[in-house]
């Protein structure tokens, strides 16, 4: 296929995978994150990287910087480049679901990370 034709929503909705590239282009990629209850990604930045995050299911804290914003399903978040920010799942019980759009790309097409722990593994191993 030349591009990405899906049902977002849905995608997002049954991916349990930590992280899932759906897409990859040459300055944008799709990916599927699911974040387990209480989990986050962790404080990071990226620094030619803007970022754009869709909520599907669940709640969570975007945090930049000194910033705190609480987001819900269909509420969309952008992080401009070079800026430093975390997702939390603030959930004790339910996942947390959503895509991201990073662009340009920032994970190896076709990557799946099933946990954190595995995607914290391959990101020291990856060259950005």
């Amino acid at each position: 296929m030349t591009g990405f034709v899906g049902p977002i929503e849905k995608l997002t909705e049954k991916n349990v995978n930590f992280r899932q590239v759906l897409y990859t282009g040459k300055y944008a990629q799709l990916v599927v994150m699911c974040l387990q209850a209480g989990e986050e990604i962790g404080n990071e930045v990226h620094n030619t990287v803007d970022q754009f995050f869709r909520i599907e299911e669940g709640e969570a804290k975007f945090v930049y910087g000194a910033e705190e914003h609480l987001v819900g399903a269909g509420d969309a978040v952008i992080v401009p480049a070079g800026t430093y920010h975390n997702v939390i799942n603030t959930s004790k019980t339910e996942k947390l679901k959503l895509y991201t759009v990073y662009s340009p790309p920032n994970h190896p097409d076709g990557t799946i990370h099933k946990t954190k722990a595995e995607a914290e593994e391959a990101e020291k191993h990856e060259h950005h």
